[in-house]
């Protein structure tokens, strides 16, 4: 696998070079293309247990793309070609055609809808706090950080947990912003951060990962009652291209009703199908954009 940076092979280009182009008549335009080439660029960033390249074998693992796998497999196109990128860059990157498809359970969220198509959510999730052993300044939620001002969280660049924590009262000039949840933990474990966050999920696969006993999880954590939470994760499609999306979401509907959703969600780490699924017109990408 390839990782983000490296340049596209002749042909992959022009497959991409195609992206937002849902135009062909008999709409068959890009579907049509990708099952032709028989492969799929995703986009993602480096977040497990949603998307990651797995250090060993470089293969890329995690729920999220096993169940973006699973959907071009319904759809026709079994070759998926991974490309590591910051989580920052995963919109633009799809926006620019540099990707058919990013995935790595980013919620869908209004502000997002503005720059990128989402499919439907094929995943739901809570938050999570990890702090130093001992939690010795007894952070329990989001609001415990706003309640003191000298509490430095370190927050993964472009997640929803910025705007999370601000809506509990957290001021900016607490965060402290890192390329990745490794850094996130990092940061925690040499005292530069007292906590970070992001989703339970998340959080919980890369504190077992670690092993470390200078930090911990927050077991007791008290989930905030506010809009985004739980979120719903998607993969998402450049903003034109809308019969790719259209597509991705029929074959998503059949795996979700055949239960190869809840098979992909019960076999990957930090997810269950029971805790974690999200069924069919139980909520919706149009309605999550329009922050309902």
């Amino acid at each position: 696998m390839k990782k983000a940076g490296i340049l596209l092979t002749f042909a992959a280009a022009l497959v991409l070079s195609a992206c937002g182009d849902s135009g062909t008549e008999g709409g068959e335009g890009r579907v049509a293309e990708l099952q032709e080439a028989d492969t799929v660029n995703i986009g993602f960033a480096n977040e497990p247990p949603y998307a990651y390249e797995n250090s060993d074998s470089g293969e890329l693992e995690g729920a999220s793309i096993e169940i973006a796998e699973a959907v071009f497999s319904e759809m026709g196109v079994e070759n998926v070609e991974g490309h590591l990128t910051d989580w920052g860059e995963l919109i633009p990157g799809v926006q620019a055609g540099q990707y058919d498809v990013i995935t790595a359970g980013m919620a869908i969220q209004p502000d997002r809808c503005e720059n990128a198509l989402f499919a439907e959510p094929e995943m739901q999730y809570g938050e999570g706090l990890v702090v130093a052993a001992g939690n010795p300044l007894d952070i329990q939620s989001y609001a415990d950080i706003g309640e003191n001002p000298d509490i430095t969280v370190a927050l993964m660049e472009g997640t929803t947990q910025f705007e999370f924590l601000e809506t509990e009262g957290v001021d900016s000039s607490q965060f402290m912003s890192v390329a990745d949840i490794p850094a996130q933990l990092s940061a925690v474990q040499s005292g530069n951060a007292d906590v970070t966050a992001a989703t339970e999920a998340t959080l919980r696969a890369a504190y077992e990962s670690l092993g470390s006993d200078d930090v911990e999880i927050v077991e007791n954590f008290e989930q905030p009652d506010i809009q985004g939470i739980p979120s719903f994760g998607a993969a998402a499609f450049n903003i034109d291209d809308e019969e790719l999306r259209t597509a991705y979401n029929e074959a998503l509907e059949t795996l979700k009703e055949d239960g190869t959703i809840d098979e992909i969600l019960d076999g990957s780490e930090g997810f269950t199908a029971d805790n974690n699924r999200v069924e069919v017109g139980e909520v919706t990408a149009t309605a999550l954009c329009e922050g309902e």
